[in-house]
């Protein structure tokens, strides 16, 4: 029971924490003693799905990246923002972000900057924690799509759409290390997929014509694809969605 209240606090912990206008120097946010990563860690070892940890490429950048975050170690985010560069799942097909990396330039905190937020310490009524190569985005809510505080969305390529996931921070990480990934994503992995995302660093998205949210783009076998940044796609999939009058309602 400890134990099932101890998960609750850090799931629910980074959510206080965002919408913090104050900035918490870095020595309140990192907790050595009671710090979510060997928990993290503990997931990962006893993984069902490949799971790639990157090293960070500095302490000094990993200390920056979850100052910029303001989010404790005590939670799993802010462990693994301050633990990984990030971390990749089945061959890179999702990438969660950390601190930074060789293979995941981004940062968590510099991502989201000009997208959830324009400037650091400001409140943020969501949060992008992860995306894929097709790219889908992962997003935690606070605020900006419902009452459901804490739960991940998917911005899904095929749809344009932030679709509920009713998982947590914690919840989406189980998902990603045990998950049915093939299940999930089984209309979206063509034939020679393994081989084509090797090419991709994790800065990098595959953009199909025809659009996978068109009609003729739901059979990706047929579709031609091009590598772009993916700093792109998520505008593309944005401005897509404003010519369409998609909203989150």
């Amino acid at each position: 029971m400890i134990k099932y209240l101890r998960i609750l606090i850090l799931l629910f912990f980074p959510i206080i924490t965002f919408g913090q206008i104050k900035m918490r120097p870095i020595n309140e946010l990192i907790n050595t003693e009671d710090s979510s990563w060997s928990l993290v860690k503990e997931w990962i070892v006893n993984s069902k799905n490949k799971v790639e940890i990157l090293p960070i490429s500095n302490i000094e950048q990993a200390k920056d990246a979850l100052y910029k975050t303001q989010v404790t170690t005590r939670s799993p985010m802010g462990a693994i923002v301050y633990m990984t560069g990030g971390i990749l799942i089945d061959n890179g097909w999702i990438r969660i972000l950390g601190s930074g990396n060789e293979k995941i330039k981004r940062s968590l905190p510099e991502w989201n900057k000009g997208k959830s937020f324009e400037k650091y310490g400001e409140p943020t009524s969501f949060f992008l924690i992860a995306d894929d190569v097709i790219g889908g985005f992962y997003v935690l809510n606070n605020g900006e799509f419902g009452k459901d505080l804490g739960k991940v969305y998917y911005f899904a390529p095929d749809t344009l759409e932030f679709e509920p996931l009713d998982l947590t921070y914690s919840d989406f990480l189980n998902f990603c290390f045990n998950g049915n990934l093939k299940g999930f994503y089984q209309d979206y992995r063509w034939k020679k997929w393994e081989n084509d995302i090797s090419k991709l660093n994790g800065d990098e998205v595959y953009n199909f014509f025809p659009y996978l949210w068109t009609k003729e783009g739901k059979n990706i076998e047929n579709a031609s694809k091009k590598i772009i940044q993916i700093e792109e796609q998520y505008h593309l999939n944005i401005d897509f969605r404003k010519q369409l009058k998609i909203n989150n309602d």
